[in-house]
């Protein structure tokens, strides 16, 4: 595997872990993670790059290392100010090239339509948004968040560090023993009993206050100016939103066709989970895109 490094630096008042892999001095690469994920993930998809890459991978904040937030929720604005603060520490007001990977992916390509200037071109892996909403849903939904306030949802704990990969082989049947592993040294940490938990603020399951816009969010996707890959998995799960495959496709057909100049690719034998399943692909993908 090809070795990475970390580094934590203050990022709107938290400490905030950032991955690195590469040399300083190669061209900049910003991956970013997805919902219960970590930077640690992308290791696989690394290592198949062909040609030297200096990739920056934060964690989010509240997962992996980085610090969780004071408060009892997260926003998902949030991200979009983790993300403009990360970009400018590192290379102030340069356009970066950006890849994401599902809630990274939505957090990128709102980012992109928000901050044209900043994006020189961005890769959306399976991060396509949530289920469209109306406003007669928002009474419920408002209750729902309250009602989780009061009763705050907790982590699994886990005995071994067994229990962690077993756990991830359960939910991708397709990742193998050896990346299971990998993973979940970098997904869970043991903790003063000896248990297993997972490294995710369990306050990132209350369900949202603010319903899933999607009109606003084709709006900032208008905007975008950067060329973008629209990366699909052949198996992936995205169509449990809306309770079937025709129906997603359909609007997912329609929210691309919001980004200006996009390609879309699709990658076979793969699930959501597309930098693990078939990290190979996605890589020659990536460079073949970029350079």
């Amino acid at each position: 595997m090809k070795p990475s490094r970390s580094e934590f630096i203050p990022l709107r008042g938290l400490r905030t872990h950032v991955r690195h892999w590469g040399e300083p001095d190669a061209p900049i690469l910003f991956m970013l993670h997805g919902w219960m994920d970590v930077s640690a993930s992308f290791q696989f998809v690394v290592d198949n790059f062909s040609r030297d890459w200096h990739v920056i991978a934060p964690d989010w904040r509240g997962f992996g290392l980085t610090e969780s937030v004071h408060s009892d929720c997260y926003w998902f604005a949030d991200y979009l100010g983790d993300l403009d603060a990360l970009l400018h520490h590192y290379c102030q007001d340069q356009a970066v090239n950006l890849i994401g990977h599902s809630m990274g992916g939505n957090v990128a390509g709102i980012y992109a339509g928000v901050r044209p200037h900043r994006v020189a071109k961005l890769i959306n892996l399976e991060g396509f948004g949530l289920a469209s909403t109306q406003p007669s849903m928002a009474p419920a939904r408002y209750a729902k968040w309250l009602d989780e306030l009061r009763e705050p949802p907790s982590m699994r704990r886990y005995e071994t560090i067994d229990g962690v990969v077993e756990r991830l082989m359960k939910t991708n049947p397709r990742l193998a023993l050896e990346r299971a592993q990998f993973l979940a040294s970098h997904w869970a940490a043991p903790n003063s009993e000896g248990h297993w938990e997972i490294l995710g603020d369990p306050a990132h399951k209350i369900t949202s206050a603010i319903l899933y816009r999607v009109d606003e969010v084709m709006a900032c996707w208008e905007k975008i100016s950067a060329p973008v890959l629209w990366v699909e998995a052949s198996e992936s799960d995205l169509w449990r939103w809306t309770g079937g495959r025709d129906k997603v496709r359909a609007e997912l057909d329609q929210r691309r066709a919001a980004i200006a100049d996009v390609k879309t690719a699709v990658i076979n034998d793969a699930g959501h989970m597309v930098h693990h399943d078939q990290p190979e692909l996605l890589a020659r993908l990536i460079e073949d895109f970029l350079t």
